[in-house]
């Protein structure tokens, strides 16, 4: 947890401080689902069920690319996540194949 800042004097300060608080919480949700599906492809490449390790690859897309469009990535930064992973799937393709 992150200390808590300083007690500020003007109204605008305190107003920033208390939005800044509550996009902080949302984002955090946001960013630990993005971990997790991301370790949920992961795992599925690993093992040896295609149909699995896709279905994972989507549901992955689908939350980087949301957390992308509300800001919380930047949309390079999604974009590159989203393709070493589908680097990763396609890899264990090959493997299983």
């Amino acid at each position: 947890m992150a200390a808590k800042a300083p007690v500020k004097k003007n109204l605008s300060a305190i107003k920033k401080t208390r939005q800044s608080e509550k996009k902080n919480e949302r984002n955090r949700t946001v960013r630990s689902k993005i971990k997790n599906v991301i370790k949920a492809v992961e795992t599925a490449a690993r093992g040896s069920n295609m149909d699995e390790s896709v279905k994972a690859l989507r549901q992955a897309e689908k939350v980087i690319s949301s957390a992308s469009s509300k800001g919380i990535l930047h949309k390079n930064n999604a974009s590159r996540k989203i393709s070493r992973l589908t680097k990763r799937v396609n890899a264990s393709k090959s493997v299983t194949a």
